[in-house]
């Protein structure tokens, strides 16, 4: 969920339940063919691209630390509220915003 969003309710779409994740947790979701890396911190849902851009892991199997998701197959860590690589804030994951609406986690399609 980040902040308000000036898109209309009709481009989000639900993608899970919220009780599905749970507060500090990520969980791989597939949205229109993508694969996106949900992630819950502090009550705020964030989508990012499921491949790190260095080699095409799966972040699904990294760690998440606070707001930090590392990468498994070598270690590149992330912000996953920008996207931004740690060590260079020009490499960046795709995101996707998300908001928790009636019961819903819901991603934009747009």
């Amino acid at each position: 969920m980040m902040g308000r969003s000036m898109m209309p309710e009709e481009d989000f779409v639900p993608v899970i339940s919220e009780g599905e994740l749970k507060e500090g947790s990520m969980k791989l979701v597939n949205v229109v063919g993508r694969s996106i890396l949900l992630a819950r911190q502090r009550g705020q849902v964030y989508g990012v691209s499921n491949r790190c851009p260095h080699m095409g892991c799966s972040l699904a199997n990294g760690t998440l630390k606070e707001y930090i998701i590392t990468c498994p197959c070598h270690g590149w860590s992330f912000d996953i509220r920008t996207g931004e690589y740690q060590k260079a804030k020009q490499i960046k994951l795709m995101t996707y915003e998300c908001k928790i609406q009636k019961g819903k986690i819901r991603e934009i399609t747009g």
